[in-house]
Parts: structure tokens; C-alpha cells; sequence
């Protein structure tokens, strides 16, 4: 849709936002403010893409060769068996795309629009001309604005303008040559620092993105590096296996065996062992395990973060509604002299009370209400009655202190309208504070809120019986102490006064010789299922640390609360952080190695501890919402934002999205990324084992001088078809429930690990050989050909069918197994049985696979010799279980 008639609308209206029906006929004549999205590639163009593998190529000239000698049944035969195994791929690549594009319909921005009045949060692309947009910094432009106000702003435009640095905003700009341009906020951008609120100007394609929209292209996503290492394995393989089809080939020509044979042999034996699927395999597997966190409230970005999470040795988290409920209520008010005054935690805002301590006194009541008044105009967050109900918008700590002040019998519109506001310094981490200016009748009045050391210092005197008295800052800190060590969150309230004459000049100079107004506790519960969580890491030999910009005591509190274990000397300070990196990386290792706590920490101080904890050897996952949390979040290897309260930054910068911002979620993440990793494991060893046993057959069969075990379309249904369908469910399993029973796997540990290397050889051994036996014994006892290669395919067919049930867990009996907890599984078991049995009596598809009906007998003897790969796999994973319980009581 084009918008470019979109105009702005009329100042006046747009100034108090929109009503709910402006705002939906607006929407409905022109159209959500969404850019055109790339068109995904038809099923057809992924079908034909299924063509593109070096493998199809050589079964392609293998057909051509079977109909140029007149083998039509051959030719046609593999011509269907390609076109199956492009449906299955087809299928599997086009679910995988729909599947991501769901996924990235979960990660639809919002925006703080003012409607009806109200201030409240809706979906960017329900934004429209005269929307009345409030910014924080952190967020991404929705829409091409205009702004009405702004403190302190700075926008990133590199995206559009190519400018590196933040650009100052605001309605005039001091040294801007363009007025206009200042006060221009586009669409993609990023608003680094400040507030401000703007009037949507144009949407969707109207805007200067959308303009441009054409020439940026989305980039490709890489590819994950374990699907790239498979790769360059499958590769490496596939040579050793052209040098042995060629000796085979020699041996062939030399016993006089027919050329045309010779080749499609090769070509049977180079599909068989070169495991040209695996990839997309992978592939799959990590597609479904993102579908799988998805459910889980983890949004996977980026496909290589799944295998990255199943490795992952440390967790540096935040506190603040990752380990708790981000649900703040002021519990608890601690006036200068020491006077409390407690709020029920859960009262009805509508009844409006505080208890102090037993005095009931007016006096004691008025000076609560002079900080609350502090706390509610300081204060950028909102709370009005919408349809009976209280709906709030904004920071959790400013609404939890517009609640307080609602208790005391104070309302914000009431104090706006007599305080009017002359400026505000929003708050920031780098300050630690937020401050309001306000007109009085000849003065301009100061409040401001933030960390209590910082208000101490700004103070010369503080309350005291409702005087001012000289400040006693050691009492004051003790005060904070004391709150803090019981796990609240403690913020501190201060006021002043400045001549009326400097209202043309407010700004950070003018916050000293303020009166401290004392101190308020904030309670946030840590979650329900944070203890257990930590436990499932604790057990999973996962380490966790809080990194939170709050007080030492407070985050100490919540630790202890979470579960997260610790001692006095493993919490540090943001300016510990700070003296140690001074003295250099060795220095600041040190610390990394042993802190569980790191409390007032500062972005930058953040990103420096993530860089640490790399260096002494930790796959690190971080979890961020900030605007400067993002270069942490780049440098972990998995960065983790937060999708309730994350600024856009930090979900730009990050590889997950946890969209319930729960500690308890990163850890079932954690869990599904073992469990694809798992998977994958499943996977390379059913298509490597059972691809070498074909070798092995045949390298064993012609030295004996026996005819060729299996023919060439043999072997290409043994590998496309029955092997494909258990390839898809391995790579598709449901997680066993102990991934999380062990310690991290090395980032530096190949796929094809000692274990997997002994039990690929394990079972090419005994597939290969007792294929072979098998084989060499009807030929001696009289068995035609056809009859003994009907037989030792059918015998493949089982071995694959076993060694699918046996990779079900890597470590468990395969009796311990519920095997109904992966139907899937066990259905493409029975599938590819169903499959085989009903090809011997399919008259056109048995002439060409020289296949025939089976007695019973011949059918359970065939299972029998199956079955003695279960004996061998049962023993290998007893003797490996025995040696792990022997090591972890050493």
C-alpha cells in the first residue's frame, strides 16, 4: 500500500494522543505501519533447490546411463526416488521457513502511544498519523515523528544517515543549522539517550525507511558452525569414500563384472556412505528445537545460539524481573530521624492509608506525604482509573511509587497542575538519579529520586520532625543498610529550591544543598521458580552470577532468597570491577573467577566482567534490557534480552528474546539446546554407522569372491528412503528429561568424539559383518542371488530399524526407554518396515528392486541377527555408565 499522502495532523489534537476510534479509522484508510516484507521462496523454487547437491547430480548421470543401456526399470527408479527425497526435503525446508517466520511474528515492536487519554503500550504497526508517541531511551523509532518534547535526547541514525555518532533532538537544538531536521525523529532509529514525546508524521512505506525500504536487504543468515563442521566432514568423507568405490571398481573390472554395474555400484555405494543429508538433518533439528523454546518463552534469533546454549558454562544474570517477579510495591517509608511508616504490600489503592509504626500523629503523616510528593513528581511513569480498572504504563519502580503516593491520598494530575513543570532530567544509569524542576510562585522547586548514596552527597540537611535540620549522613547510610540487608530495594528522596531566575539554565549543576526527605523500601519477590531453577543449573554443572546495578545488601538478600549460593568475599562492587581492570585483565580474571555477586555495576563495567569470564574459559550467556547492555550482549556467546521490559537495542544485540524475562526460561532454554545437540549426536551416528557397514559388506565380499551383496537401486531405497524417514524422527526427538543431569559439553568437543567414533565402529562392525556372514552362508547353502540379496537387504532394513531404537538415548537401555514418549520415532520405525514388506508386493516396485515375499521364518531369523546389535550397544552404554559413576565418586 502507498502511504505518501499521509500528512500530518492538526498540532492541537495530536498534542493529547488520539481516541481509540480516530485512531482505528486512521488505521483502517491507511493501513498498518508495516514495511513491505520480502516474499518467501514458493514451495516450487524449494523443491527445485532439493536439485542442488553434487550427490543428485551423480544420481542424475547414473539414470541417464541406465536408459541410454536400456535399463528403463533402473533409470525410472531413481528418478522416483529423487523426486520423493526432494518431497521430503521440500517439505522439511518449507515447514522450517514458515516455522521462523511464526517465530518472528513473536517478536512484533510496540510502542507507548498516549489513547483516550491514557497512557498505554500497543503494537508499532497499529500506529497512525496524530499518535502521540512517548520515548525512553533504548527505544527504536516506530514511525516518522515530530517531537512536541523532548529532554536530553539523542538518536542513533546511522541505519538511514550513515552519521556515527548519536545525533542531538529536541524542538530547537543548539547549533543546529535545520530546525526542522532536529525536530524530525525517523522511522529506525534509535533514541540512545533521554525522553521525549512525538506526533506520528507519515507510517509504513510513507516513511523515509520505507522510502528506502527497497535497498535494504535482509542478510543472509550464516550458517551455524556445527552444520558447517558437518559439512566439511561430510566433504572429507566423501573422498575417502570415491578412493574406495574406485578400488572396488578395479576389482570389479578385473573379476569381469559388467561396467554398467560397476558404476551404479559406486554410485550406490557414494550415496550409502557419504551422508549428503546430514546437514539439512541439523538443520532440522535446530529448527525444531527453536519451535520447542518458542513454546518455552525463548525466541530464538539466531540459529547457531541453540548450539551455543547446549554448551553453555556460565549464566551472568540480571535480578530485577529475571530472578524476580519485577512486580515493586513500596513496603516500607524511613524518615531521617528514624520514624517507619509501613504500606500493606496488597492494599486496594482505593482505600487510601498509611500505618506509622503506632503514630497516628498529622505531623508524621505530612512528612510522608512530602516524600511521596518528591517520588510522585520526579517521576515519568503514569496510573489512572481506565473502566473501573487502574492501568499503568511506565517504569515498575515509578509506578510501585505512584501507588505509594495513591495510598497517602495523593494524586500526579493534582501535584502537575500545581507544581507546573519547567524541566526534567530523566534518569540514566551513568546518574543514578531522576530530577523534576517545577514553577512556584517565585521559585523554582526541585525534586529528585534515585540510589541513596548519591542523594546523600547532593544534601546538606534533612528532615527531622518536620524541620530542616544538618544532615547525618553515617545515620542516614546505616538506615540504608539495615533496609537493604532484608532484601529491599532502597531509594532515596530529596527537595530544594533555586531562584526563579535560573529556569532558563536548569540542568544537573543545580541538584546540591537539597533537604533529605528519607529513604523508601521496595519489595520484588523473587520468582517461584527461580530456587528450583538454580538447582537444575547447579546440577547441570552450569554456574550462575547476578550482575545488577542495585545495592551490595539488597542483591546479597535476593541471592540468598534465589538460591544462588555464595560467601561474604564473592560480592564485589561496580567500582571493585573498576579498580581491578585498572590494574589490568590478570587482575580483574582473578575477581571473575571467584564473584557470584556483582552489585552497582555500570553497563560498561558489565561488558568488561562478560570479557573476563571468556577469558577464564566460560561459554557466557548474559541477559540484558538496556540500551547499553548490548555490547555485553554482543560479546557473550549467547546474548539473552528481555522481551517484557528489553529496550529494542538490547533484542537487536541479543541471540535469544526470554519473552516472560524469567531466569526459569534460560534454563529450559539451556535444556533444549542440550537436547538438539543430543539429537544431532543421534543422527550422525545412524547415517555414519550404517553408510560404512554398506562399504564394509561390499569390500568384505568381493576379496571372497562373491557377487555384489546388494544391487545399485538397493542400495539407493536402503539410503533414501527406509534410512530418511528414521534420519527425520532422530533429528526430530523429544528430549529424554535428563539433559540437564550433567555437566556442559567442551565448545571445543568434535560431534565424532571418542565415544562416537568407538560405537560407529561398534556397529559398522557388526552390521557390515553380519550382513556379510548372512549373505556368504545362502550363497553356500544354495540360495540364488536375487534370493540371498532379497534377504540381506531385508536384514539392513532391521539392523537400521534397531540402530534407530538404540540411538533413542545415547546413554539409557534401550529397555529403560519410554519409547512411547517419542511416538514419531517409533512410528518411522514401523513406517519403514511397512515400507520394505509392502515393496516385495508392489509388482512394477519389486521387479525393480529385485525384492520377493519373505517366509516368517526368514523374517524372525533376519530380526534375530538384528537384534544382535542391541547386545553390543547394551554393553557399550552399561561399561560407559559404570566408568562415569566410577569417575564422579572419585
Amino acid at each position: 500500500m502507498n502511504l505518501t499522502a499521509q500528512t500530518p495532523a492538526p498540532t492541537t489534537p495530536a498534542v493529547i494522543g488520539l481516541t481509540s476510534i480516530e485512531a482505528e479509522e486512521r488505521l483502517a484508510e491507511l493501513g498498518p505501519n508495516t514495511l513491505p516484507e520480502p516474499e518467501p521462496p514458493s514451495p516450487l523454487r524449494v523443491f527445485l533447490i532439493q536439485f542442488r547437491n553434487p550427490i543428485i547430480y551423480i544420481l542424475l548421470l547414473a539414470s541417464a546411463l541406465s536408459f541410454a543401456t536400456g535399463r528403463i526399470e533402473d533409470g525410472l527408479f531413481i528418478l522416483v526416488v529423487l523426486l520423493i527425497n526432494a518431497s521430503i526435503g521440500t517439505y522439511q525446508e518449507y515447514s522450517a521457513d514458515r516455522a521462523a517466520a511464526a517465530l518472528r511474528k513473536l517478536e512484533q515492536p510496540s510502542a507507548r502511544v498516549i489513547r483516550d487519554g491514557v497512557a498505554c503500550r500497543i503494537e508499532a504497526k497499529r500506529l497512525v498519523v496524530g499518535d502521540l508517541v512517548l520515548l525512553e531511551s533504548g527505544d527504536r523509532i516506530p514511525a516518522d515523528l515530530m517531537l512536541v518534547d523532548a529532554s536530553d535526547l539523542r538518536c542513533d541514525e546511522s541505519l538511514l544517515t550513515g552519521e556515527s555518532m548519536p545525533v542531538p533532538k529536541g524542538r530547537t537544538v543548539e547549533g543546529s543549522s535545520d530546525e526542522t531536521a532536529s525536530s524530525m525523529l525517523l522511522a529506525g532509529s534509535l533514541a540512545t539517550r533521554g525522553r521525549a514525546k512525538g506526533v506520528v508524521t507519515a507510517t509504513g512505506t510513507a516513511t523515509m525507511l520505507g522510502g528506502i525500504a527497497a535497498e535494504l536487504g535482509r542478510a543472509n543468515s550464516s550458517q551455524p558452525p556445527l552444520v558447517a563442521r558437518l559439512a566439511k566432514f561430510t566433504n572429507a568423507l566423501a573422498v575417502f569414500v570415491g578412493l574406495a568405490a574406485l578400488v572396488l571398481v578395479v576389482a570389479g573390472f578385473l573379476r569381469g563384472l559388467p561396467l554398467h554395474d560397476l558404476v551404479m555400484m559406486s554410485v550406490g555405494l557414494a550415496v550409502s556412505a557419504v551422508p549428503e543429508g546430514l546437514p539439512i538433518a541439523i538443520s532440522v533439528a535446530l529448527a525444531v528445537s527453536m519451535r520447542r523454546m518458542a513454546a518455552r518463552n525463548v525466541i530464538v534469533r539466531s540459529m547457531p545460539a541453540v548450539e551455543a546454549l547446549g554448551s553453555t558454562t556460565i549464566i551472568a544474570t540480571d535480578k530485577t524481573g529475571t530472578l524476580t517477579s519485577n512486580v515493586q510495591t513500596v513496603t516500607e517509608i524511613r524518615l531521617p530521624d528514624g520514624t517507619d511508616i509501613a504500606l500493606d504490600a496488597h492494599a486496594d489503592l482505593d482505600k487510601c492509608e498509611i500505618r506509622a509504626s503506632g503514630l497516628d500523629s498529622d505531623l508524621v503523616r505530612e512528612r510522608a506525604r512530602r516524600l511521596l510528593r518528591a517520588a510522585l513528581l520526579a517521576n515519568e511513569g503514569t496510573l489512572a482509573r481506565r473502566d473501573d480498572l487502574w492501568v499503568a504504563a511506565g517504569d515498575t519502580v515509578d509506578v510501585a511509587l505512584l501507588a505509594a503516593g495513591r495510598k497517602a491520598g495523593l494524586g500526579q494530575e493534582e501535584l502537575n497542575d500545581r507544581y507546573p513543570l519547567a524541566a526534567r532530567i530523566a534518569y540514566e544509569p551513568e546518574h543514578k538519579y531522576a530530577a523534576s524542576f517545577h514553577h512556584g510562585s517565585d521559585r523554582i522547586h526541585v525534586f529528585v529520586k534515585g540510589a541513596s548514596e548519591v542523594l546523600i552527597e547532593m544534601s546538606d540537611r534533612m528532615d527531622s520532625a518536620g524541620n530542616a535540620v544538618e544532615i547525618d549522613r553515617a545515620s542516614l547510610l546505616a538506615q540504608k543498610e539495615e533496609m537493604a540487608a532484608r532484601g529491599l530495594r532502597v531509594l532515596a528522596f530529596a527537595e530544594g529550591e533555586i531562584s526563579a531566575s535560573l529556569a532558563g539554565s536548569l540542568g544537573h549543576g543545580h541538584l546540591v544543598d537539597l533537604v533529605f526527605l528519607g529513604l523508601a523500601g521496595l519489595q520484588d519477590p523473587v520468582r517461584p521458580e527461580v530456587p528450583n531453577a538454580m538447582k537444575d543449573c547447579h546440577a547441570a554443572g552450569v554456574e550462575v552470577v547476578m550482575v545488577t546495578g542495585d545495592d551490595p545488601r539488597t542483591a546479597a538478600a535476593i541471592a540468598r532468597d534465589a538460591g544462588l549460593g555464595f560467601h561474604a568475599g564473592q560480592v564485589v562492587s561496580g567500582h571493585d570491577i573498576d579498580e581491578a581492570a585498572r590494574a589490568g585483565d590478570q587482575r580483574l580474571d582473578e575477581i571473575t573467577r571467584e564473584a557470584r555477586i556483582y552489585a552497582r555495576v555500570q553497563p560498561a563495567q558489565k561488558s568488561a566482567i562478560v570479557a573476563s569470564l571468556i577469558r577464564n574459559g566460560h561459554i557466557v550467556a548474559v541477559t540484558g534490557d538496556g540500551v547499553n547492555d548490548g555490547p555485553a550482549l554482543k560479546k557473550a556467546h549467547v546474548g539473552v534480552a528481555m522481551g517484557l521490559r528489553g529496550t529494542e537495542v538490547a533484542k537487536e544485540s541479543a541471540d535469544l528474546v526470554v519473552t516472560d524475562d524469567n531466569f526459569a526460561s534460560i534454563v529450559a532454554g539451556i535444556s533444549e539446546g542440550r537436547a538438539a545437540y543430543r539429537n544431532i549426536r543421534k543422527v550422525v551416528l545412524m547415517s555414519v554407522a550404517t553408510g560404512a557397514a554398506e562399504v564394509l559388506l561390499f569390500m568384505l565380499a568381493l576379496p571372497f569372491g562373491l557377487p555384489m551383496p546388494l544391487l545399485p537401486v538397493q542400495l539407493l531405497w536402503l539410503n533414501l528412503v527406509t534410512n530418511g524417514i528414521q534420519d527425520v524422527a532422530l533429528a526430530g526427538g523429544r528430549p529424554e528429561g535428563d539433559e540437564l543431569a550433567g555437566p556442559p559439553r567442551s565448545p571445543l568437543e568434535p560431534v565424532l568424539d571418542r565415544t562416537m567414533i568407538r560405537r560407529v565402529v561398534q556397529s559398522t562392525v557388526v552390521i557390515g559383518g553380519a550382513a556379510f556372514l548372512a549373505f556368504q552362508w545362502m550363497i553356500a547353502h544354495g540360495y540364488g542371488v536375487p534370493e540371498a540379496r532379497n534377504i540381506t537387504l531385508l536384514i539392513f532394513v532391521m539392523f537400521e530399524n534397531v540402530q534407530t531404537l538404540a540411538c533413542s538415548s545415547e546413554r539409557r537401555s534401550i529397555f529403560s526407554v519410554d519409547i512411547l514418549r517419542n511416538r514419531f520415532l517409533l512410528l518411522s520405525v514401523l513406517a519403514a518396515q511397512t515400507i520394505h514388506i509392502s515393496a516385495m508386493y508392489v509388482p512394477w516396485l519389486s521387479g525393480t528392486l529385485g525384492l520377493s515375499p519373505i517366509t516368517p521364518l526368514e523374517w524372525g531369523l533376519s530380526m534375530l541377527i538384528a537384534s544382535s546389535l542391541v547386545l553390543v550397544t547394551e554393553v557399550d552404554k552399561f561399561v560407559s555408565r559404570r566408568r562415569r559413576d566410577r569417575s564422579s565418586h572419585a
